[in-house]
């Protein structure tokens, strides 16, 4: 987590961004967004930027559009990383907010969601939030998982997953790079009970499908084919 590249980009967070709403579930306050009579939702786990982010926001909203119950909860209890603060630089930041923890704190969530009648689950997690994905997709607590750009997710961790899992990842990466990805994929095509497959997308860096600016025609390409590519495999496995 060391490498600049999980930090590049900082969004302007804004808390009244997105078509949702703001409420407490499972203990921690979430984005909520899409249709409550939903049976099948999508927990969007975020990066070192947190909840507020208004590009994840607004694919939370995608994803809600196409029938999804879909929720982004703040696993950092309002402490999201900041690059300004010289203080807490990000390998002090992240003491303070492991991914086994945000593992911990998920399951709550899923349990607020079950309750309310939700029967399938899916779960995405971006950069930072894509070991805590990777961790419900072994645990056997989701139905469906997309590690997008991960950061810290191991070869073991992709041996362990009982979930249908995709990789999408980043041809410039140095959290994730290519030759890292590619052993995903051995490890996952020996893996014939659990459906998976990795994607590298050329020519874009970490942190590309919710770190990006909407006005770059050509950076937006494979920002859409990615989030197509995530929907498409929740549509394939959460119902």
């Amino acid at each position: 987590m060391s490498g600049s590249q999980c930090c590049e980009n900082p969004p302007t967070l804004n808390p009244s961004s997105g078509g949702g709403h703001v409420e407490e579930i499972g203990g921690l306050k979430t984005y909520v967004t899409g249709s409550p009579h939903s049976k099948t939702a999508i927990l969007l786990v975020s990066d070192v930027y947190g909840y507020e982010a208004p590009n994840l926001r607004k694919l939370a909203d995608k994803v809600a559009a196409a029938g999804f119950h879909v929720l982004v909860p703040d696993f950092f209890y309002g402490d999201p990383f900041v690059p300004d603060n010289s203080d807490r630089p990000i390998m002090v930041w992240i003491k303070d907010h492991g991914a086994d923890k945000g593992f911990e704190d998920a399951k709550p969530v899923i349990d607020a969601l079950k309750s309310k009648g939700i029967t399938a689950i899916g779960a995405a997690g971006f950069c930072w939030g894509a070991k805590v994905v990777v961790q419900l997709a072994i645990s056997g607590l989701i139905q469906a998982a997309v590690l997008l750009h991960p950061s810290l997710v191991t070869v073991d961790d992709i041996k362990g997953v009982n979930a249908p899992t995709a990789v999408l990842g980043a041809e410039i990466d140095q959290m994730s790079p290519p030759e890292l990805l590619k052993k995903f994929e051995e490890v996952l095509n020996a893996k014939p009970e659990v459906d998976g497959y990795v994607k590298i997308f050329p020519k874009v860096a970490h942190g590309w499908t919710v770190r990006y600016d909407v006005n770059d025609e050509a950076a937006m390409k494979p920002v859409e084919e990615a989030h197509a590519d995530m929907l498409d495999w929740f549509t394939k496995y959460v119902k």
